[in-house]
């Protein structure tokens, strides 16, 4: 089974193809990343021309679903769902968070992790694992946290990660959600979902106030 998987859900974006099979673990084929930029298709594109691979090949969509960028986390839900309504792939959302855990895992980021993620409004989505070799558990749901708290945890000395989180706590450590990794995720799972399905996680209530009735001109 061949994988394309896209994480949008921070500044660094990037794509992956990967070769699943039932007797291995997927490999990884081509991959290709953009630091700051807006490309999708650019991206879709390089990662298949070095995995060698067809549009036509790819079996399996993964999304990054967040949290983090919401126009980002949208764009690759809204390509998920083109491409599904013109090739039939299977598609899978997969949490950003957990492709984060992942790759704490796969650095060698062993022990207790605080996993944070910018949520504007001077606030962090906030995660807690426990990392050990070849796995890693979640020690408590993810949240919302308020700067301060975070400000609180990096006072203590606890390990905080994250995308460019080195920006507001120096003793952080920056990490980003990998789409090569997400893609692995992806090889082992089974629950496909119609893309129309998807949806960014946002653990914020929607809120909106409805326009009032437009009157007549006088």
């Amino acid at each position: 089974m061949k994988i394309l998987a896209l994480d949008f859900s921070s500044e660094q974006r990037s794509v992956a193809v990967l070769q699943a099979d039932d007797d291995a673990g997927p490999e990884l084929l081509g991959r290709a990343v953009e630091l700051g930029g807006h490309r999708a298709l650019g991206l879709v594109e390089e990662a298949l021309r070095q995995a060698r691979c067809e549009r036509e090949q790819i079996e399996t969509l993964a999304i990054g679903l967040g949290p983090g960028s919401y126009t980002g986390i949208r764009g690759a839900i809204a390509l998920a769902q083109g491409w599904q309504l013109g090739r039939g792939v299977n598609v899978i959302g997969l949490s950003s968070v957990e492709g984060l855990a992942a790759g704490a895992e796969r650095e060698k980021v062993f022990g207790p992790v605080g996993i944070i993620i910018d949520a504007q409004r001077n606030e962090f989505y906030l995660g807690r694992y426990e990392i050990s070799p070849g796995t890693w558990r979640e020690m408590e749901t993810l949240r919302l946290a308020p700067f301060a708290e975070i400000e609180e945890l990096a006072r203590r000395g606890e390990r905080l990660i994250g995308p460019g989180v080195e920006t507001w706590f120096p003793s952080a450590r920056n990490l980003y959600p990998d789409a090569a990794i997400l893609g692995r995720l992806a090889g082992a799972r089974r629950e496909f979902v119609p893309a129309e399905k998807l949806e960014p996680i946002y653990l914020r209530e929607t809120a909106f106030k409805k326009a009032p009735p437009s009157r007549a001109a006088v």
